[in-house]
């Protein structure tokens, strides 16, 4: 029996978590609201607010899981990728944690936690876990690409977007759009009043399982600086079809090399993870492929989609049970 420590502090939630084994007990997030004002998070508040907040989450995470810190078996933290500022704070008190307690520390790649979410435990939870292999669309504000996942320690990046995510797509649009950040729940939101069908927008052709999103973007822009020439009304007069009709535009892209990348790998164990996948859209097309295709979908519970420490703990998890630690010299990383 493990218990292990996870810390999340790579852009501007400050997250602690503790596992039992796979088993959840606690998952803690401190949000800082002040960047909405802002549309975007501003690197160095993030980092100010981090330094505030790290202590008190981590005691409150290990207070609400009923252990004490002697109790811990190790510390799993992210290492990146994410804002060098933010994810230095973590990173900085894990190691303090570690040698203090005489335990050891575990670097998790932020995207890997994302993924192996699908792996948490959590009280009164039936929940089936994936295969390996099995296909993750891993979608969010700086990522989308398509995994083949072989085990917790083999990832194999078979689809990428070559520009822009789809989460910054939506973010942008919804910006251009003047709604509040960040602007992608905002827009699954309005669309579920809109009808998806009233515009179109132009969709990329990009070779293999690869992804973009810029051409999207553009065409969205243009076609909103056409129309307010003609009516300087015709945003707010159309918010709710303008955020339906990109949303389909952005899932339709995603669905169709998903769909292929499945396809061609006679793999039926499909999985979502990131930021994206609590889009609603999203979350049905993908239900849809168990009717269409055969396959086995796994979507994540709504608290796993955004950062948070769970995630990072159970990557851990499976390096500690194998024995893969780190070092104290380790640094952050801004990009994988």
């Amino acid at each position: 029996m493990a218990y292990i420590l996870g810390i999340e502090s790579s852009c501007d939630d400050t997250s602690a978590a503790v596992l039992k084994d796979d088993f959840l007990l606690s998952n803690f997030i401190a949000s800082q609201d002040v960047h909405k004002k802002y549309g975007g998070v501003v690197p160095e508040w993030a980092s100010r607010a981090h330094l505030r907040n790290i202590v008190p989450v981590v005691d409150v995470a290990l207070r609400n899981a009923g252990i004490a810190r002697k109790d811990l078996s190790a510390i799993a933290f992210t290492r990146g990728p994410g804002l060098l500022g933010s994810l230095l704070v973590g990173v900085s008190f894990a190691k303090a944690m570690g040698a203090a307690l005489d335990i050891p520390i575990i670097e998790v790649n932020h995207l890997e936690g994302h993924v192996l979410s699908h792996f948490i435990r959590y009280e009164k939870s039936e929940q089936s876990v994936p295969e390996f292999p099995f296909l993750c669309l891993l979608v969010s504000g700086g990522h989308t690409q398509i995994l083949r996942v072989n085990s917790p320690f083999d990832f194999l990046l078979i689809g990428s977007t070559i520009d822009d995510s789809a989460g910054e797509t939506l973010d942008k649009a919804a910006k251009i759009m003047s709604l509040p950040y960040p602007g992608g729940p905002v827009i699954d939101k309005l669309a579920r009043e809109g009808n998806a069908f009233e515009f179109s927008f132009s969709k990329p052709q990009i070779p293999e399982y690869n992804y973009s999103f810029s051409g999207l973007k553009t065409s969205f822009l243009y076609f909103l600086r056409d129309r307010l020439k003609e009516d300087s009304a015709f945003i707010e007069k159309h918010k709710a079809n303008l955020a339906a009709s990109l949303q389909k535009a952005v899932i339709d892209i995603l669905m169709e090399k998903l769909i292929v990348a499945a396809k061609d790998t006679d793999i039926k164990q499909i999985a979502i993870a990131g930021g994206v996948s609590a889009n609603s859209l999203l979350r049905t097309e993908i239900l849809k492929g168990e009717q269409l295709y055969g396959w086995r979908t796994f979507i994540p519970p709504l608290s796993f989609t955004t950062d948070n420490a769970a995630m990072i703990a159970i990557a851990g998890y499976f390096k500690y049970r194998n024995g893969i630690f780190t070092s104290l010299d380790v640094a952050p990383y801004a990009r994988s």
